[in-house]
């Protein structure tokens, strides 16, 4: 025999003997390598035709052996291909018919199950029915996802894709049907699947798909709350001896802390920060524990919010004024000329909330001059008001200190208006008003050196009565260095305390819930608070809570900003802006002057840190967040250094979020399309 056919780790080659010994032979291919091919590997010699038409031909005959028909002609046992070609063919079935056999037999698993080299055995009957009933249904999907995927890149979205299109943009499992028809359509369109999908009509509204998106990857089964009444406090509290107030937003209806001053003019000046206490109304693993750990936190977004508990809750134990309200009160014994603090007392009481202020309404009537006496103060709560402007401002110096650099509020905070939405979720059409307010005012800096004093003093008794809490911290004020979590006491550099536990927001953030409940525990037991506490050292619970609170706390604050870059684009949109003044953040970002919005402009790559700009907008995408821009004049003089005081030190990871694609998981090569997705996401 001139040739031989041989199996190479599933393979069939043929070729030229050209030489054999008792365990092997050299066979020389078509291609003109020769290889080494064991004895018991060979499956078929044969003297003509060719190797090469030998295989040709049979394997275009192979195609034509019904499966069938062979399986019911094979025998019941172990047989050869041989066998089978001389019983389908002919008795004097040739190289050409045996080849054909070999090889049909090969490719078809589910008839014939292979049992040795060019040995088979034929598949049970259920086994077969299993196979084809499997193999007619992939054969209706690969059908199916061609008609979708022609559909897709018709410019038309199937019912199915459409339904799905959450999960495949940003979830996706690769073996779905719907995915592989939107690879397929971005392939044969050379689309990106986001281009494609929207051009498809699958995306209607640039709003709802930030919207949807948002929930389908936090709150996959919605937002609604089950039907749940407010737990009530069934302990006698006693009422706190001075009434207090809260300073707040208008539209906030969680209100978390009030304040109250007491002994103006004694010497000794007690200071009352209250704090709501839902944690005295229900315990960790009841059912409200549940629900406020499945959210986390309250999702806040321009127009609207997705609250931590539910409304009835929040009503119950937010601090309205006119209500005896419950609450964990820390009391600061302070010194009236020096403010040096004397001792401090955590307290579980009622506090009576005299007044809600709203610093929106009141910022332009309690200003510093009402607050030092250099103007009248016609308004609620003057005199403890003054106290306590007067404090904060010693507590900032006292924390500066400590710092090493005085705190700076270089940009307002920005705040969204959408017009004729009233209590209705936004639809993401509305006109959209952007105002500013400075940061820093009186009012805010007394709501927050109250809050810091109170978090920095829980933080420090927790520790001293061994009870674990959950801290912020941050090692120092060096670039990258950044605020972490965790369960350990320790400083706080970029506030300036020696640590920091949230404790102030417990209607808002889980985390100040935790911390409460640990808190109400000192207050109860005192130095055997820590055998009382619903978490001890080391407890894992709180190790999953600072990971889930972490993971949570970080997406909603990033959609938060990407709402807001919505409705800012939504500003420019509506309000036809054709250009912008900004200054240069880093490597062609910029930053504008009247808007929070961060982007990328051309002809700016160039510019150093600082420098101030006038760019031209040429174009907004509300679905991918991205902003056209190009360089239009400096508007400060090249020769004089930048002003890079202006640019604070978390710009640059503020910049680096601004100029970070939106993020698909739908595989960007799987659709050959790679790049064309790139787009800014909104800034942190």
């Amino acid at each position: 025999m001139k040739f031989a056919l041989f199996d190479d780790a599933g393979k069939f080659l043929a070729g030229r003997v050209m030489s054999e010994t008792d365990s092997s032979m050299q066979v020389e291919l078509e291609s003109g390598r020769r290889v080494k091919v064991k004895a018991a590997n060979v499956l078929l010699r044969f003297d003509q035709p060719d190797p090469a038409e030998l295989v040709a031909r049979a394997r275009a005959l192979a195609e034509q052996i019904d499966l069938d028909l062979a399986w019911e002609f094979a025998p019941d046992g172990e047989f050869s291909f041989t066998e089978l070609a001389r019983d389908y063919f002919d008795a004097k079935a040739g190289a050409e018919q045996q080849a054909a056999a070999l090889f049909r037999l090969f490719e078809a698993p589910h008839y014939f199950r292979r049992v040795g080299k060019g040995l088979f055995r034929k598949a049970p009957a259920e086994s077969v029915r299993a196979a084809l009933s499997a193999i007619e249904r992939k054969a209706q999907v690969a059908a199916q996802i061609d008609a979708w995927a022609s559909e897709l890149a018709a410019g038309g979205c199937p019912a199915a894709v459409a339904a799905q299109l959450y999960k495949i943009l940003f979830k996706p499992d690769k073996t779905a049907p719907e995915y592989k028809a939107v690879v397929e359509a971005a392939r044969r369109s050379q689309r990106a699947p986001l281009d494609l999908l929207k051009r498809a009509g699958a995306i209607e509204s640039p709003y709802q798909f930030h919207w949807q998106r948002f929930l389908f990857e936090n709150f996959p089964r919605g937002t609604a709350f089950a039907v749940t009444d407010a737990p009530r406090i069934h302990e006698d509290l006693p009422v706190a001896p001075e009434p207090a107030f809260s300073i707040d937003d208008s539209a906030t209806t969680e209100i978390d802390d009030a304040i109250s001053v007491r002994g103006l003019g004694s010497g000794t000046v007690v200071l009352g920060v209250h704090i709501a206490a839902p944690g005295l109304a229900f315990a960790p693993d009841s059912a409200i524990d549940k629900i406020a750990r499945d959210r986390w936190s309250t999702v806040y977004m321009p127009g609207w919010k997705i609250t931590m508990l539910p409304e009835p809750v929040v009503r119950e134990y937010t601090l309205t004024e006119g209500r005896d309200c419950p609450a964990v009160s820390l009391y600061v014994t302070l010194d009236e000329a020096t403010l040096e603090v004397h001792s401090h007392e955590t307290r579980l009481e009622r506090v009576r909330v005299a007044v809600n202020l709203r610093h929106d309404q009141l910022d332009r009537v309690i200003t510093e001059a009402t607050l030092t006496g250099e103007a009248p103060a016609d308004y609620p709560f003057a005199s403890e008001l003054a106290f306590a402007y007067r404090l904060a401002r010693h507590l900032k110096r006292r924390r500066e200190s400590v710092r090493g650099k005085p705190e700076a509020f270089t940009r307002p905070e920005y705040l969204f208006h959408l017009e004729g939405t009233g209590d209705a979720e936004p639809v993401g059409s509305e006109r959209v008003q952007i105002t500013q307010r400075q940061r820093g005012t009186p009012l805010d800096l007394i709501v927050a050196e109250a809050m810091i004093l109170a978090n920095s003093t829980w933080g420090g008794w927790l520790a001293e009565l061994g009870v674990p809490a959950l801290y912020r911290s941050q090692a120092s004020l060096a670039p990258g260095i950044k605020v972490r979590m965790g369960m350990k006491p320790l400083p706080h550099a970029g506030i300036g305390v020696a640590q920091y536990a949230w404790a102030t927001s417990p209607l808002r953030r889980y985390v100040d819930l935790v911390n409460q409940w640990q808190i109400i525990a000192c207050a109860r037991h005192g130095r055997t608070a820590a055998l009382a506490a619903p978490f001890k050292p080391k407890d894992a619970v709180l190790f999953s809570v600072l990971s889930g609170f972490e993971a949570a706390y970080t997406a909603y604050n990033q959609f938060q900003s990407s709402m807001e870059r919505y409705w800012t684009l939504r500003w420019i949109e509506q309000n036809a802006v054709t250009a912008l003044d900004a200054a240069v953040v880093k490597e062609g970002l910029v930053r504008a002057d009247t808007l929070p919005l961060i982007f990328r402009a051309l002809g700016c790559e160039s510019l150093p840190r600082g420098a101030r700009v006038r760019v031209r907008l040429t174009g907004t995408d509300l679905l991918t967040l991205d902003v056209h821009a190009s360089q239009l004049a400096r508007l400060d003089d090249p020769a004089t250094p930048s002003d890079d005081a202006r640019i604070e030190d978390t710009e640059e990871a503020e910049a680096e979020s601004a100029a970070a694609p939106l993020a698909l998981a739908i595989d960007v090569q799987d659709a050959e399309n790679g790049g064309v997705l790139a787009a800014p996401a909104a800034p942190c």
